[in-house]
């Protein structure tokens, strides 16, 4: 948030009310014809936008429909929603049976966990973000090192700290659990039981370049690894399926635009006056439009705010500097699952055409997150830096401190004085909708507990 927009208020007559008027020793009469002319008789002053104001406001609200997947011909087909879904829930996923999708993306917290960095197998050193919405993202994870849902899903399978288990595994399992799902949609499977073609465990890089599943992964022939990775891909491609299903549900600010736009200056009295006034900072003097804008209220970019060093749940210092979107930039132009290479059923990349990874602006940078249900996915930042959204208007009113990596966002500026935190805090919550729709935001019964 920043101040950059502070013009946006320009014209417009400051509301000087009758109260306001007397206390200047404005005689009786004269202040009776001068709050008329003011709008001091209004029931709603602080709804009389300017067109500059109103532009900005239809501009965020509703959401258009979703976009076409990246690379995937699979998303919108229902079968595969359903087959995401389970796989979504299912903690077999992981080298300890414990881990899935869910347990760092639980549905009762809008699909985050609420810890300041997410916890697998074993500890991570980012904040789980929401996946609600992530259908309307070009890149994913917080350093941008995906850019498909798609993609983004076969991740934290393979990570350490995460899932914990590799593509050979879930293969297995696949062919084990959801073999008349999966050929439903995406084909036959290879025939993962034949042991001496196919090990239990296996994958391309781990910590160690001599672990077995490594040693077996590179000893399988060429087209049997191609076949692995075909499934591989395949599982993202299904639970990016059901993550589509995840979309914001319409909240007091969408019905609050939607009568602005059917004529109701009042906007169905669907915002407080705080929030109302927040609105006014968000669109104008606080400049928080210029990154969180659109109707997922993201520019879905990078940028370095210059956060303090992140901590742990117990206060440890995370140890090393993250370069954040310049690292992710390298790494999204080298994976294998990415646009326009062979598990991709797109081959026009635009998104990753002039993406240049050593661009100055993009280290240290994280990607800015939607600020839709923001009051319900609390800790903050790309390590849970911030606890709650007073901590995060705060920082912004201050900017202590320097990045440790890269420079600071050269359009950031501190919060005015003028602004009151509390309308900001309304307008926020006011963004806040229901959860999505069940069945999806529950595990499929064969998962239940």
């Amino acid at each position: 948030m920043n101040n950059r927009n502070s013009s946006a208020r320009a014209g417009r007559p400051q509301p000087l009310c009758r109260l306001r008027l007397a206390a200047l020793g404005v005689a009786a009469g004269v202040a009776a014809t001068l709050a008329g002319a003011l709008g001091c008789d209004r029931a709603d002053p602080d709804a009389d936008w300017t067109a500059q104001e109103v532009r900005i406001i239809h501009s965020l609200s509703p959401l258009p429909a979703v976009p076409p997947s990246a690379g995937n011909r699979h998303a919108d087909d229902e079968r595969a929603a359903r087959l995401g879904h389970q796989l979504f829930f299912d903690q077999r996923l992981s080298g300890n049976g414990k881990v899935s999708c869910a347990t760092c993306h639980k549905p009762e917290l809008y699909f985050t966990d609420g810890l300041l960095q997410a916890r697998g197998v074993g500890q991570a050193g980012r904040n789980a973000p929401t996946v609600i919405g992530v259908a309307w993202l070009p890149f994913l994870f917080l350093d941008g090192r995906k850019d498909s849902a798609w993609a983004q899903a076969l991740g934290p399978l393979e990570a350490e700290v995460e899932h914990g288990t590799d593509r050979l595994a879930v293969a297995h399992l696949v062919s084990q659990h959801y073999r008349e799902a999966y050929q439903s949609i995406f084909g036959p499977l290879p025939p993962l039981d034949q042991a001496g073609r196919f090990p239990p465990h296996g994958r391309p890089v781990t910590l160690d370049r001599g672990h077995p599943h490594s040693v077996a992964w590179a000893a399988m022939a060429a087209e049997d690894r191609m076949a692995v990775d075909r499934v591989f891909s395949n599982v993202g491609k299904a639970i990016e399926a059901y993550e589509r299903k995840l979309r914001p549900q319409p909240a007091a600010f969408d019905r609050y635009v939607a009568a602005l736009k059917a004529g109701d200056a009042q906007g169905g009295g669907h915002l407080s006056a705080s929030a109302r006034r927040g609105l006014r900072a968000f669109v104008g003097a606080g400049g928080c439009v210029n990154c969180h804008n659109g109707p997922l209220l993201t520019d879905k970019g990078f940028h370095n705010l210059g956060l303090p060093q992140a901590r742990t749940a117990s206060g440890e210092l995370l140890a090393g500097v993250e370069s954040g979107r310049g690292r992710g930039a390298g790494l999204v132009k080298q994976d294998p699952f990415r646009c326009g290479e062979a598990f991709s059923d797109a081959s026009s990349c635009q998104e990753l055409k002039y993406l240049n990874p050593l661009f100055e602006d993009f280290l240290g940078a994280f990607k800015t997150p939607s600020l839709r249900n923001v009051a319900m996915t609390a800790p903050y930042m790309h390590a849970g830096q911030l606890a709650t959204l007073q901590d995060v208007l705060t920082f912004y009113r201050t900017l202590p401190g320097q990045p440790r990596a890269g420079h600071r966002e050269l359009s950031l500026q501190r919060l005015g004085g003028a602004i009151d935190d509390a309308d900001l805090l309304a307008f926020l919550q006011s963004l806040t909708g229901p959860l999505p729709p069940a069945p999806w935001v529950q595990p499929p019964a064969s998962l239940a507990p």
